[in-house]
């Protein structure tokens, strides 16, 4: 089915086989973000959100979401992590929060589907947090920056560190 991994010779899907792989060091990196008015970035900045620690609790989403990412995605592999890493980093034009997530570890399998978990999930978190107040907020922009260790390499090395 025209080189995609995840469909047998009939089209139907399954899980690859990664057992012949060799075992590398493997990194992904994935960005997006939720963009809000200025108002609620600066009721996050301040920390006086009503449900708390917006950031501190999204990041914490995020990295339970990466290590749960084969209970989301019915075809992912279980992975053994060996780091994850969320960051949200607030932006003034336009308002917005920038998340980006980095997943490691050494296996037979990449960990771009657990960044971009990552990142999925942190969004939602702070959506779910700060709604009552902006309910318009746009979760937009996810996407794979940068990924090594397999066959094929996205981005540049040091943006996977």
């Amino acid at each position: 089915m025209g080189g995609l991994t995840h469909f047998d010779g009939d089209g139907a899907a399954h899980m690859v086989d990664v057992g012949d792989k060799p075992e590398t060091e493997r990194r992904a990196v994935a960005e997006g973000r939720i963009f809000m008015t200025a108002e609620t970035l600066a009721l996050i900045r301040a920390g006086t959100a009503k449900k708390g620690d917006v950031t501190g609790v999204a990041r914490l989403a995020g990295i339970m979401a990466a290590k749960r990412t084969a209970d989301l995605i019915p075809l992912c592999h279980p992975l053994a992590l060996t780091r994850v890493a969320v960051d949200l980093v607030p932006e003034d034009d336009p308002p917005a929060l920038c998340i980006t997530a980095t997943c490691a570890l050494r296996g037979r399998t990449g960990v771009e589907m657990e960044a971009l978990t990552a990142v999925s999930v942190a969004a939602l978190t702070v959506y779910d947090m700060v709604k009552a107040v902006d309910p318009a907020m746009v979760i937009g922009d996810i996407r794979l920056v940068a990924k090594n260790g397999g066959r094929r390499a996205v981005g540049t090395p040091d943006r996977a560190g």
